[in-house]
């Protein structure tokens, strides 16, 4: 790869006076190659840029950025540029910058796990957050002390330098890579912390990412993935987390330290509820089945307040009590009954073979084993009863 273009002579030039080469149609647009670009393909993890070219008081959104077979810069816009035509390109600065802070920060951690523990840096993705696949384990400590160093990289302001090896003499260097590499080589080194061979664009010094941020770690295909934010993005994540922190202190009344005491308190009674409340729904299971009285060995019985793991239990107790054949329990989707959630159970009944008569006759879904069956019927509570009981007969 040839790396004459715009965006690497000076990666913080952010327009540029080009003409048009060429301009093909494509399914979604149409392809122009200028005579030189400031627009960063994709390529190297890093994602494309955005902008504009604008010509003759026209101004066209470049969509997408790639390089084409023979390494040419292809800019995806979403009307013909005549060839000829002298273009002014604007890039997105703001998107550009941003990717910058995050691709070098991203060289700082893997430099850093990659010196440390020996492990490389097998995946690599740059999104709403920048995520970092490793060949090997951490754990969340050692995650965070790597954080910390990173850090420190940033306040040292350590240049960012980008350099081309002599030929033959990348056996002598240290460097990462993920895969061989055969022509030029283009490697960015970060003193005491990476040297790596990469196609992205960087900062030019280390206190220009600002902070770096590692938000999760995950155990992923025998290593560990890592999700990361650098710069902006590490300072609108803490700006969000903080609004939340500060709407749930002010909604308990707590200061932001008491938060997470507070949250425990809270989840500790609800479960002292829910735990309360599971023993009533036993004492009414128990009350209501010795009333129920059961036709034609079938009992159908409507609960108006039941959701459908409460409806399955219930039906389970009233199967296992032997009153009825058939136990068949309601709850009502709205206001309107013309829609009931049901469970159905039966340990003389097939029930999965009669799903789906039940289902076709009462405008229903849902389906379950031999013994117990569950879903939703759109019919009124009469017609509901009048064809279970004329089914099981």
């Amino acid at each position: 790869m040839e790396f004459g273009e715009s965006f690497y002579r000076d990666p913080y030039k952010k327009e540029i006076e080009a003409e048009v080469l060429s301009c093909n149609t494509v399914k979604k647009g149409f392809e122009v190659i200028l005579s030189d670009t400031c627009f960063y393909p994709e390529g190297g993890g890093q994602p494309s840029d955005r902008g504009f070219l604008e010509y003759n008081g026209s101004k066209q959104k470049v969509i997408d950025v790639q390089r084409d077979k023979e390494e040419r810069v292809v800019h995806l816009v979403g009307e013909e540029i005549p060839a000829g035509t002298l273009v002014h390109g604007v890039i997105d600065w703001d998107f550009r910058f941003s990717l910058m802070q995050n691709h070098t920060g991203e060289h700082i951690v893997s430099g850093l796990i990659n010196r440390t523990y020996g492990y490389e840096n097998v995946g690599f993705h740059m999104g709403d957050v920048l995520t970092i696949d490793l060949s090997g384990e951490l754990s969340w400590e050692q995650a965070m002390e790597i954080e910390r160093k990173a850090n420190r990289v940033i306040w040292q302001d350590l240049p960012v330098e980008v350099f081309f090896p002599a030929e033959g003499s990348l056996d002598t260097l240290y460097y990462r890579s993920k895969k061989e590499l055969t022509g030029q080589v283009r490697l960015i080194n970060i003193e005491d912390t990476d040297s790596c061979a990469c196609c992205g664009l960087h900062v030019l010094r280390t206190g220009e990412i600002g902070v770096i941020k590692l938000l999760s770690m995950i155990r992923y295909k025998g290593g560990v993935r890592i999700e990361m934010v650098c710069g902006d993005k590490a300072l609108y994540d803490y700006e969000e987390k903080l609004t939340h922190v500060t709407d749930i202190k002010n909604l308990l009344s707590v200061k932001p330290n008491e938060v997470t005491g507070a949250v425990k308190r809270i989840m500790d009674e609800s479960v002292e509820k829910s735990e309360k409340i599971a023993k009533l729904n036993e004492k009414y299971a128990h009350l209501r089945i010795e009333s129920l009285v059961p036709k034609d060995g079938i009992i159908i019985d409507l609960e108006e307040d039941m959701n459908n793991i409460e409806l399955r239990k219930f039906c389970d107790r009233l199967n296992k009590s032997g009153k009825a054949e058939v136990s068949v329990l309601l709850a009502p989707v709205d206001d309107e009954k013309k829609a009931f959630q049901y469970v159905m159970a039966s340990e003389s009944h097939d029930l999965k073979s009669l799903a789906g008569s039940l289902n076709k006759e009462l405008n229903g879904r849902g389906g379950g084993s031999r013994e117990m069956i569950q879903g939703t019927f759109f019919s009124t509570y009469d017609e509901i009863s009048e064809a279970v009981f004329r089914i099981f007969r």
